[in-house]
């Protein structure tokens, strides 16, 4: 173990606990990082003056900064416990479900996501609405808020479990701590401080995770000796790529491995997708930003896998030995404390933290957009208020991202104080067979005109039928689906998956039979929402001038102020290793700082 025993600590207070120490400076680091952030969003908040700014960047977001904020929102702290917790136990299974991000990404690169861009929209309801018209696009509208806050609710809460139980901090403090955070930033500075926390973030994260990975392969003794030690322990069966149906439950199949990459494409690849891309300059710099995100995704799924199988050879009684529903979720964090130097185990804390604040701030952006575009000028417009300018409707926005973020403060606090056995769990099944149903229409929407207006509504209503009997755990015998004994039926992951798509893309399929004519007033408005979605944009006619140095040079700054933070940490005692460790985590951060702000001063950005 790297620490050095003379450092002061905080020694847990949980029974049942391995003896994993948490050394006062990582408390430092972490609090220095929050303080950060906070930062950023006030500084941040100058780059916005009216809605388009606070909602998508005013369209001027460069393609490093789209793509970073992309790959950072697209996972959330279960990469670190849940996904950690399935590599401990079948190894690189778990690349599937990040190589389907990546798959989407690429498909995004290709053609998707200059369609995405090119739609022209604040919120992807409105891109709904000239699809499908105003009734779906309200259904949709009113359908993700709730849903979106329940979902940061629980990000935040199962990110509360963790961190109480591995690191030993008090859950309640970890909610509201990161609820206010995320706060802070979002509601000051927007879209513009959420891309900007996002790519800092970033900046630390993937260099950190290689660090860990190397540190871990360093302990097994290179990546050949790595099988060996695979074989050594008897995990040769276990750790296939693909699993057979006799071991862990049907899991990690051939069906689990095909459901997993298809959900993940679907959902990078249809409508609900287009916010990602929203804030950037044109179709050209959405290709760009696609790109990155697909490679930091694929080298992502090759790193993130090796900590929790490293933990499965080397420190297997210490994670057996939390006391949460799974261990192994623990994996991860484990190899980050045995291996890590006193003061980066506070940056991998900041990184499972930051993974989830990135999702639950773009989250929240998008659905405060969604209320101020969306919902709130149908309410004006029922109760004929008076049309407000657009410094007064920004100032709403901010006002609402307050009080929804109380609101998933509040809902979390609420999880943490119940028994809550499975909640996590279950809520992840729930949001599976939800989710999906609203995703379908807007994948096959974007490829197949004909269509009568009520094909989006038509579809989910089939797909929530299968939904509904996947819940409800009922058998369909003919089907092979579900136990016809009286033990309870279960319907695995693939079979809900398949099911719930198969048969929705079915329904959307039926409604050709139903299309109004080519010359009818709906296909008229489905026909132009194409023509737009597939013509370029002209950034100076439509946008006007870009801000890419400002970005560059306001960022690189906070970059190099990181790189000194890092530095610091090189007063702390360490061995060799551990400082060679946090030179390189600098030096890595440092020179892309520096590249940024040199390229700020030029004529031309990056």
């Amino acid at each position: 173990m790297v620490h050095q025993t003379g450092t002061p600590v905080l020694k847990r207070v949980y029974t049942n606990m391995p003896e994993l120490e948490i050394s006062d400076i990582e408390y430092i680091v972490i609090i220095g990082y929050l303080a950060l952030i906070i930062a950023v969003g006030l500084v941040f908040r100058k780059f916005s003056s009216n809605t388009d700014d606070y909602f998508r960047g005013g369209c001027k977001g460069t393609w490093w900064l789209v793509g970073s904020s992309a790959f950072m929102s697209a996972f959330s702290a279960w990469t670190f416990t849940g996904a950690a917790g399935i590599a401990y136990e079948s190894g690189f299974t778990v690349m599937f479900i990040y190589g389907g991000n990546a798959l989407g990404f690429f498909a995004n690169y290709l053609f998707m996501g200059p369609w995405l861009r090119q739609m022209r929209v604040t919120t992807f309801p409105e891109a709904i609405a000239m699809r499908f018209g105003e009734t779906t696009r309200y259904f949709y509208a009113l359908y993700e808020v709730p849903i979106r806050i329940l979902y940061s609710a629980m990000a935040l809460y199962g990110l509360g479990i963790f961190c109480s139980a591995v690191f030993g901090y008090d859950i309640n403090l970890v909610i509201i701590v990161c609820g206010i955070v995320v706060l802070l930033y979002s509601a000051t500075g927007g879209r513009w401080a959420v891309m900007a926390t996002d790519f800092l973030q970033g900046l630390i994260l993937v260099p950190l995770t290689i660090i860990v990975a190397w540190l871990c392969l360093d302990q097994l003794g290179g990546i050949g000796n790595l099988f060996n030690q695979i074989e050594a322990h008897g995990l040769t069966e276990e750790y296939s790529l693909i699993n057979s149906a006799t071991i862990f439950g049907g899991a990690y199949t051939w069906g689990w491995a095909s459901a997993m990459v298809t959900k993940q494409f679907i959902i990078f690849n249809s409508m609900n997708a287009a916010p990602r891309y929203f804030s950037v300059k044109d179709g050209k710099e959405a290709k760009k930003a696609a790109l990155l995100g697909g490679i930091l995704m694929l080298l992502g799924s090759a790193i993130w896998l090796l900590p929790p199988i490293a933990s499965r050879m080397l420190y297997p009684e210490q994670v057996l030995a939390f006391d949460i529903s799974k261990p192994a979720e623990a994996s991860y964090a484990v190899a980050s404390l045995n291996l890590l130097p006193v003061g980066l185990v506070g940056l991998i804390v900041v990184a499972i933290v930051a993974a989830t604040m990135s999702s639950m701030d773009t989250g929240l952006n998008t659905n405060v957009a969604i209320i101020i575009k969306d919902i709130y000028p149908k309410i004006s417009d029922y109760f004929k208020w008076k049309h407000i300018a657009e410094r007064e409707l920004m100032r709403k926005g901010q006002l609402i991202t307050w009080i929804m973020g109380f609101l998933i403060v509040i809902l979390s606090l609420y999880f943490a104080q119940q028994d809550g056995i499975g909640i996590f769990e279950i809520m992840l099944s729930v949001g599976a067979l939800l989710l999906m149903p609203i995703t379908i229409p807007l994948l096959w929407g974007l490829f197949i005109r004909k269509t009568p207006w009520w094909a989006g509504l038509f579809s989910i209503g089939c797909a929530l039928i299968v939904s509904g009997i996947a819940f409800f755990e009922i058998p369909i015998p003919f089907l092979g689906i579900g136990e016809t004994s009286n033990a309870s039926v279960k319907w695995n992951y693939q079979q809900q998956f398949f099911g719930v798509f198969g048969i929705g893309s079915l329904g959307f399929l039926f409604s050709i039979f139903f299309a109004p004519e080519k010359t009818s007033e709906h296909r008229a408005k489905v026909d132009k929402f194409f023509k737009r979605m597939l013509t370029p944009i002209d950034f100076e006619k439509e946008i006007g001038e870009g801000n890419d140095l400002k970005q560059l040079k306001a960022i690189g700054q906070f970059g190099l102020a990181i790189t000194g933070f890092v530095l610091l940490l090189l007063l702390i005692p360490n061995p060799t290793e551990g400082r060679i460790a946090i030179l390189i985590l600098a030096i890595t951060i440092g020179i892309v700082s520096l590249l940024m702000i040199k390229a700020s001063n030029s004529k031309t950005s990056i």
